[in-house]
């Protein structure tokens, strides 16, 4: 079952949400079409919008690389265990509902620090009875914080599945940001398996530099494009299963789905710690 919050607790998340600034979190749920935004960060995602006219795909090709990732993790690697870190705002198949539409027994640890997530993922994302799932208001660099709190819920004697969707991005130091991916799957045993996307910088696609560009003017926290050859990096020294570190949309595609373009600036990719 998941952890319950107190009215106390909800009403310090509240107190910490700046409603006059736009956040990455809340600009990311209007894309995927949900509600919880306001409208400071519709008027900065309709702007960004206009600067790059496909930044809308690029949170739902993320959303179902999501969903394809940890169907595969399930069905063909029998994962029950996910340390999902940089969450965001709750939608359709989130990690635990995917996992545990499979798998009941599957158990979620979601971490993310933006109150308004937090607020919302205790209301909005319950366990199966036969799962747990449990939530953490942390930063990415606290390793150590989230692993200690992750024990609780998870079994780090067995594989686990250490989820990164769009968070490294703010981390500016790239040895940085390898260091703490790598310091956080030292910590998982053999059979784990590390789930990463990031937004790249691609000379073919200009547009995306502008709108990163206005967003780090205007918007909160700032991010850090990498090329798809430093997103690779943050899968050394594991499997790289195929088809590498490619378009999210182009890993793994499922057959039906239309409407996607053929390439989207969101890199991702699936690798398993040997």
């Amino acid at each position: 079952m998941a952890e319950q919050s107190t009215p106390s607790d909800v009403s310090q998340q509240l107190d910490r949400i700046n409603t006059t600034q736009p956040h990455t979190a809340r600009i990311w749920n209007y894309w995927l079409g949900g509600k919880d935004h306001y409208p400071v960060d519709q008027a900065a995602g309709d702007q960004i919008r206009q600067l790059h006219p496909g930044i809308g795909d690029y949170a739902q090709a993320d959303r179902l690389f999501l969903g394809r990732a940890v169907r595969y993790l399930v069905a063909d690697c029998g994962i029950r265990q996910f340390l999902d870190i940089g969450t965001g705002l709750p939608t359709a198949d989130n990690t635990h509902e995917v996992a545990q539409r499979l798998a009941p027994e599957s158990r979620i640890v979601y971490v993310d620090n933006d109150p308004l997530v937090l607020v919302h993922a205790r209301a909005l994302l319950a366990s199966t009875p036969e799962g747990k799932t449990d939530y953490l208001d942390e930063d990415l660099r606290n390793v150590d914080v989230i692993l200690e709190h992750a024990a609780k819920t998870l079994d780090f004697s067995e594989p686990v599945a250490l989820i990164l969707l769009g968070v490294v991005i703010f981390l500016e130091d790239h040895a940085e940001a390898c260091g703490i991916v790598s310091r956080l799957m030292d910590a998982l045993p053999s059979g784990s398996h590390l789930v990463l996307s990031h937004t790249i910088k691609d000379p073919a696609m200009p547009d995306v530099d502008a709108a990163v560009a206005f967003w780090n003017e205007h918007g909160t926290p700032k991010l850090t494009q990498r090329t798809p050859g430093q997103v690779t990096r943050f899968f050394e020294g594991l499997e790289l299963l195929d088809p590498g570190v490619v378009s999210c949309n182009r890993w793994r595609p499922e057959t039906g789905v239309t409407g996607m373009p053929d390439e989207v600036a969101m890199f991702g990719g699936v690798a398993r710690k040997p």
